[in-house]
């Protein structure tokens, strides 16, 4: 097994995803996806936890890039005009093998119980990234938390639209999202 080659974490996760597809979440062992993706089993712990863990890799820098993003909108933006420049910021992570995982990661997560609380976790996390820089920024709690909730509504309609198309580009995606977002949320009244 070649453990120095690089990219393994990366292998592990479409290692898994393509698992998770072919065999369900349930059924996949921590020591198949491991060989699938041509590393040892502790390879794989010290990447990962548990393969709950797998379908969010990357949670950590997408939160921080939400929040750069939030941080550096210009002086003076409302709040879900900060919320799109964390989106368009985090949107710069994504390339065309999140793009073409998309699919799959949503079928295995609607197919497993375990995977769907690790998702709704990992919105969660995502929100409170946002919600913090909000209020850094000066907006209140409940426009903070609002807009934050928006945002994570706003990546998560944007990723799948464009998980859809053939695009190398995200932003154009979640930013459509948002607006989309905010043209209903004017309607509820």
């Amino acid at each position: 097994m070649a453990r120095w080659e690089p990219g393994a974490r990366d292998r592990l996760v479409v290692a898994a995803v393509d698992l998770f597809t072919e065999q369900g979440y349930d059924a996949t062992t921590v020591t198949e996806i491991a060989e699938r993706a041509g590393v040892t089993k502790s390879t794989f712990f010290r990447h990962f936890p548990d393969k709950r863990e797998l379908l969010v890799a990357g949670q950590d820098a997408l939160s921080e890039l939400l929040a750069d993003g939030i941080r550096e909108a210009p002086e003076g933006s409302g709040a879900l005009a900060c919320v799109q420049a964390g989106l368009e910021r985090a949107s710069t992570m994504m390339g065309p093998t999140n793009r073409d995982l998309g699919p799959r990661i949503r079928a295995a997560v609607a197919a497993s119980e375990a995977l769907q609380e690790r998702d709704a976790l990992k919105s969660v996390g995502l929100a409170a990234a946002m919600t913090d820089a909000l209020r850094a920024r000066g907006h209140t709690d409940l426009v903070a938390h609002l807009a934050a909730e928006l945002g994570v509504l706003a990546f998560k309609r944007g990723y799948a639209a464009w998980a859809d198309t053939e695009s190398d580009e995200l932003a154009p995606y979640v930013v459509s999202a948002l607006e989309e977002l905010r043209s209903a949320s004017a309607a509820l009244d």
